[in-house]
């Protein structure tokens, strides 16, 4: 059975390094056109790209999914498979007819929750205790098409949207094998989606970052979690931009100031973490980041700023 891989970013490679080291023989892959990184603005390959040229696979990179000169390439490629992980493109249907096995698709999370472009994050953001990838068949739906195989994975207390992207995508290109192995000796039956179970899991933007510290100080770290490394959970410092990137909650703390100290406010300057009052309870930051400047501990953010307790945390910038 000949595939045909479509993936973009790095939570692809394993599923096409996993495809690459199996009997189904890799012919072909779509992936996004390169795009402007980093501070140089230079065009830059993406990951499954670069895979694919060390490995000598002819390489599609179209600017939309119905172009003629796409279609007529991919068509020509005559793939019995289609295999989708994290491509970042919905595939119209006459791409989905294309192949006669289908078009199959390696999701992270347990649909029907969390269809969408960030399942990892949000599971995270939302405090979920347990995630997992999903193959299924692609439909015209956003993630809607029968399930085939399901590998449920717990979500560690400390792990952020980054390290669980890791565990996930290595298991995904496991679960891809074994999918295609079953789906191709006829050994697994599709699964319909109860579509009154679903939840979503939209596309994060810059400001979903903003952190809400009117909110309880877990909702608060676990945006944190759910939002490294990208885009990242800031907040302001009267004129500075903080971004925060590791707290947890205060349980046994000994009380300082009041519980009726607006959100937001710094309660304590330790010499490891700054702990913050939030909408219900305390949060204790203990890695940030100013503008412009790497990562650090807070020890050491704090030997080179002017940081009180009383000073506040806020959603804007603003001179106190």
């Amino acid at each position: 059975m000949q595939v045909v891989f479509m993936g973009t970013p790095t939570f692809s490679v394993p599923t096409l390094e996993a495809l690459l080291d199996s009997e189904f023989p890799v012919i072909g892959v779509v992936t996004q056109p390169d795009r402007p990184r980093g501070r140089g603005q230079a065009l830059s390959a993406s990951p499954v790209k670069e895979l694919a040229h060390s490995h000598g696979l002819p390489i599609l990179q179209p600017d939309k999914m119905k172009q003629p000169k796409f279609l007529k390439e991919l068509e020509q490629w005559k793939p019995d498979m289609i295999v989708v992980t994290a491509f970042g493109r919905i595939l119209p249907k006459i791409i989905l007819d294309l192949p006669p096995r289908g078009c199959l698709n390696v999701h992270a999370s347990l649909l029907p929750r969390y269809r969408g472009a960030a399942p990892i994050q949000w599971a995270i953001i939302n405090g979920e205790s347990e995630t997992g990838i999903t193959t299924m068949l692609m439909d015209e739906g956003m993630d809607t098409g029968a399930i085939l195989l399901q590998e449920a994975v717990p979500i560690h207390p400390d792990e952020t949207a980054g390290d669980l992207s890791v565990r996930l995508a290595h298991i995904g290109g496991r679960l891809l094998i074994e999918t295609l192995r079953g789906w191709t000796s006829r050994k697994i039956t599709p699964i319909a989606q109860d579509g009154s179970k679903a939840t979503m899991a939209p596309l994060l933007k810059k400001e979903d970052g903003n952190l809400p510290w009117d909110r309880n100080a877990i909702e608060i770290v676990n945006r944190i979690r759910g939002l490294s490394p990208w885009p990242g959970a800031y907040t302001f410092c009267q004129q500075e931009r903080l971004t925060i990137w590791k707290g947890s909650p205060l349980v046994d703390f000994e009380e300082t100031g009041s519980p009726d100290e607006t959100p937001g406010t710094i309660v304590k300057v330790g010499k490891e973490s700054l702990v913050v009052r939030t909408g219900d309870g305390l949060l204790s930051v203990t890695e940030i980041q100013p503008a412009n400047r790497k990562r650090m501990p807070v020890a050491q953010f704090v030997s080179g700023h002017r940081v009180t307790p009383g000073m506040k945390l806020t959603s804007q910038p603003h001179l106190e």
